[in-house]
């Protein structure tokens, strides 16, 4: 038996009366649940009293607070973000300059047409989801952090790596299609490279010592657990961070010479954001203590990544962490922790 849909809640906010039955009408017969203020401050309550609500329509002239104030107390009192369109009439091109300067997210010129007001509030929507992916992300991320039992900063940390080197190819290899926009996705969402761990039994996941082959190719199935897993939300969502998220668990331990796992892929053949992950993570890995081995001699990570240039590493990002690594080694000093665990 499927959920009940909830209805997408909207708050307008205006002194005039005749305005907000006008969009009430209008919004309830798209399927959205409206509720009503008559000023900023009536506003402020209801957002206070009903957190769910998070589409805000509002006029700017009002008395007791006016839009503007109105617009100020939302940014400055908001724990999950509140998407504000504001009515303004087409010759308060300064009202309207002055409310997108206060945080207004979007506009709509009155009258107000409901074609373009569906519009508008579909868009605000589809923000308003996504941040709810990126949240989804991350208590993803921490649940395969904690089952594994790892501390500190890795995920914190290979999520900089990632940007720095994402964006460096951007910059010097246009030929590899990577945006700044792709960059910062593939860093929101690498810290759920390792998600498949959650499937790998206790005895072998937190076993202190060295795995037998047999528990190595156990521990080996995460990165296609992670992947198939990731592949099916992303299948029912359709979001590119998800495929970018399945690329990154389920390719992330092969390698560029064809040596890795689980497919063998090789070169090209791996996606660019794994090709990334792999380095990223691979760095963070010999640079931090865990319970079964201390952190490498800087001097000797680095030559481990020079050494596997053309090897486990696409050539292309180990001369983009070359070039970017002053940045790594602020990171690093940045997020310091005291050790952990993590294996594959």
């Amino acid at each position: 038996m499927n959920a009940p849909q909830e209805k997408t809640k909207v708050l307008v906010t205006d002194d005039d009366m005749a305005q907000r039955l006008l969009l009430r009408t209008n919004l309830e017969a798209d399927g959205y649940e409206v509720h009503e203020a008559e000023d900023g401050l009536d506003a402020l309550n209801r957002l206070a009293e009903d957190p769910t609500i998070r589409l805000l329509l509002t006029d700017l002239a009002m008395p007791e607070m006016d839009g503007y104030d109105l617009i100020k107390a939302v940014r400055e009192k908001e724990i999950r973000y509140t998407y504000i369109i504001v009515l303004t009439s087409i010759d308060e091109r300064e009202s309207l300059l002055k409310a997108l300067f206060l945080g207004a997210d979007d506009y709509l010129i009155k009258p107000v047409f409901p074609d373009e007001l569906k519009l508008r509030l579909k868009g605000g929507t589809r923000l308003l989801k996504q941040e709810s992916q990126e949240a989804l992300i991350f208590s993803m991320a921490k649940l395969s952090e904690y089952r594994s039992e790892e501390t500190g900063f890795h995920l914190e940390r290979v999520s900089h790596y990632t940007r720095l080197l994402a964006r460096d190819l951007s910059k010097h290899h246009p030929e590899l299609g990577l945006s700044l926009s792709m960059a910062d996705e593939i860093a929101m969402v690498s810290p759920l490279h390792d998600v498949g761990k959650v499937a790998i039994p206790d005895s072998i996941l937190h076993k202190p010592g060295k795995l037998t082959p047999d528990e190595w190719e156990v521990m080996k199935t995460h990165a296609a657990i992670g992947g198939k897993m990731l592949r099916e939300i992303y299948d029912r969502t359709g979001s590119l961070y998800l495929w970018l998220a399945h690329e990154i668990a389920m390719y992330h331990h092969e390698r560029w010479n064809g040596k890795g796992y689980p497919y063998g892929l090789a070169e090209a053949a791996i996606p660019i954001s794994a090709r990334i992950m792999a380095l990223a993570d691979v760095y963070d890995a010999l640079n931090s203590s865990r319970s079964y081995k201390e952190s490498f001699p800087y001097e000797k990570v680095r030559g481990i990544i020079l050494e596997e240039r053309g090897a486990h590493f696409d050539p292309k990002i180990v001369d983009a962490f070359l070039r970017q690594e002053d940045a790594c080694l602020a990171i690093k000093g940045k997020f310091q922790d005291e050790g952990g665990r993590m294996k594959g």
